[in-house]
């Protein structure tokens, strides 16, 4: 999977509206603003002692025209003492910066996330969840580093500049002139050329990206490699991308040496420049000393390099900018109304009536495709529902209904006799459970998997339905028992084993309306019987929504819709189903058995 590299974030325009949304990021920070400003007072202390090194390096070396020891001494005082001010000032400005950052973007983070995951459905069908998350670590990491050192270095550079220039012109108006000249020229042809050679460097990162691809799918899948003995050939490919990142670093490499040299060439030109007409103004009695040219050359150091740095920072800054607009576009979706009101009071239980009345839903990224059309079926209390038709019918939409994932384009869905709509979320879907085809466990403990379904369960409760699921013996047969790590998304559990732990999570939630959703399509014979054995348990005493591919786990069913292109277009008991002509669900059937 393609992650983001901070090369790769695009710029924003720098406007007031663009900058109005940035400085949002601030109310973020509001409990911690005082240390921010206190940051931006030893911002200003900072460049206060900075500026007034070249001016005292100046007055030192006037004592040796002047022979003048003890001034000397004093201003050799003066100047440790302003260099043991800027490293606590320094020490001051970075620590306030980074506390007031971490902290705002501890709270960006939390708000973000907190967000996220009260998105509805429909978000994330529209968005690549893998390419969400790198965008969103792309974009805090880039904050990160602006808010930390960014903005404060580009604010001190900034005075740097301006202040250079008032001592400057107050040094000698003739030897700023041709400063003015000189340096602004250099320094924007050392900012174009450092952009060409990071052009460079990028390439060079692409070609690194697609490297590790290439390991990656390798790594990945190795079984296949060997079983089709491609070793070799993936050996050569790797060979070949290598190749070309090392042509393309050398040769970023040469640009690096000729700008090196082009500034080395400059820097030093420029201060010959300077000193050779500074030399020339002070013999015609313009320049007050050697002290002063001394000075002026330092402060010209200063704004060089400044006008250098700044140009990067303000590059930074617009990819801040940037950041900070799609992090609040993600901040200002609107999330699901998850808690009640008085409106939709928090209602502790429901019985489990359920009853679909002419539903109609199309999904907000294919509005012109109805995919359930005029649907009707009741579900009463402690029934078993099974939903059955070829693939692409429509069957799994409706247990995204059910649980409010989407809202249905037109009908109603009725729970205990009220309206879908009339429950809170949190109320609705603490009253379901779904056992999905694709069981997908979090990296932790067999136990914390199990109590997913309830966090604050007991050690008793756990163990009881992870017997109930028929997982017990399988849990207990690990050295650690529920202690026992599952490993991402569950991988080091067989696909048996994962569904049982999800029926043992079902089972501890206690829903009263339950969906099998294909529960037991995936499962080898051995593996369903386990899991259907521990379904037969979780379907007792509830409302179940079985959505089934295999005919056989439905034929107790009360129950049996039949689902085709979005219409129900038949129902009834298996038996009745079986008995009907040329019916689908009689096809269906015949198909199956016949293949087995």
């Amino acid at each position: 999977m393609a992650r983001f590299q901070e090369n790769d974030l695009p710029k924003a325009k720098l406007d007031s509206n663009s900058l109005q949304k940035a400085l949002k990021i601030f109310k973020y920070g509001k409990n911690h603003k005082w240390k921010f400003i206190l940051g931006l007072v030893f911002l200003l202390l900072t460049s206060a002692t900075a500026l007034a090194f070249p001016k005292l390096m100046g007055m030192l070396v006037d004592c040796v025209t002047n022979k003048d020891l003890d001034r000397a001494n004093e201003i050799a005082v003066a100047l440790m003492g302003i260099l043991v001010l800027q490293a606590v000032f320094s020490f001051f400005r970075i620590s306030l910066f980074v506390n007031f950052t971490e902290n705002s973007l501890s709270n960006i983070r939390f708000a973000l996330y907190e967000n996220l995951v009260k998105l509805p459905m429909s978000f994330f069908s529209q968005k690549r969840v893998g390419e969400l998350n790198s965008r969103i670590s792309a974009d805090i990491s880039q904050l990160q580093d602006t808010f930390t050192t960014t903005i404060a270095e580009f604010l001190r550079q900034l005075i740097l500049i301006i202040g250079g220039f008032v001592i400057l012109g107050n040094i000698s108006p003739k030897l700023t002139l041709m400063m003015l000249a000189i340096v602004p020229i250099v320094a924007v042809a050392a900012v174009i050329f450092g952009r060409f050679i990071r052009k460079y460097g990028k390439k060079t990162q692409d070609k690194v990206a697609e490297s590790q691809v290439i390991v990656e799918e390798t790594l990945q899948g190795i079984s296949n490699v060997k079983a089709f003995a491609n070793e070799w050939y993936e050996i050569q490919r790797y060979k070949n991308k290598i190749k070309e990142i090392v042509k393309i670093a050398i040769k970023g490499g040469q640009y690096r040496g000729y700008f090196a040299s082009f500034i080395i060439l400059c820097l030093f030109g420029c201060v010959v420049a300077v000193v050779w007409y500074g030399i020339t103004l002070t013999i015609k009695g313009e320049v007050e000393g050697v002290g002063d040219l001394i000075s002026f050359v330092l402060y010209t150091t200063f704004i060089g390099a400044s006008f250098g740095g700044i140009a990067e920072m303000y590059a930074q800054i617009q990819k801040a900018v940037g950041a900070t607009e799609r992090v609040f576009e993600l901040l200002e979706e609107s999330p699901e109304d998850i808690k009640g009101n008085e409106n939709r009071p928090v209602i502790e239980k429901i019985k489990g009536n359920v009853s679909f009345n002419n539903v109609a839903f199309s999904y907000p990224s294919r509005k012109e495709v109805e995919v359930l059309k005029d649907v009707n079926f009741k579900a009463e209390f402690g029934q078993k529902i099974a939903i059955v038709g070829p693939s692409g019918a429509g069957k799994s939409t409706i247990s995204s209904l059910l649980l409010r994932f989407y809202d249905i384009t037109s009908g109603e869905i009725i729970i205990d006799g009220k309206n879908i709509y009339e429950y809170d979320l949190e109320s609705l879907r603490g009253n379901m459970s779904i056992v999905p085809q694709d069981v997908i466990l979090f990296g932790g403990t067999i136990r914390e998997n199990i109590a997913y379904g309830k966090p604050d369960a007991t050690d008793e409760e756990i163990m009881l339905a992870a017997k109930q699921a028929n997982a017990l013996n399988f849990v207990e047969g690990f050295p650690e028992k529920f202690e026992t790590l599952v490993g991402e998304r569950g991988v080091k559990l067989s696909g048996g084993q994962r569904q049982r732990i999800a029926i043992a999570r079902a089972l501890l939630k206690n829903p009263s309306i339950l969906i099998l959703d294909e529960a037991t399509s995936s499962l080898d014979s051995e593996s369903e019987k386990l899991v259907q054995e521990a379904l037969e348990v979780l379907m007792e005493g509830r409302t179940s929504i079985i959505i089934a591919h295999r005919l056989s786990t439905i034929r107790n069913a009360d129950k049996i819709l039949v689902l085709d292109n979005g219409r129900i277009t038949e129902e009834g008991t298996h038996q009745e189903l079986i008995n009907l002509e040329n019916g689908i669900y009689k096809n269906l059937s015949n198909l199956q058995f016949s293949n087995s």
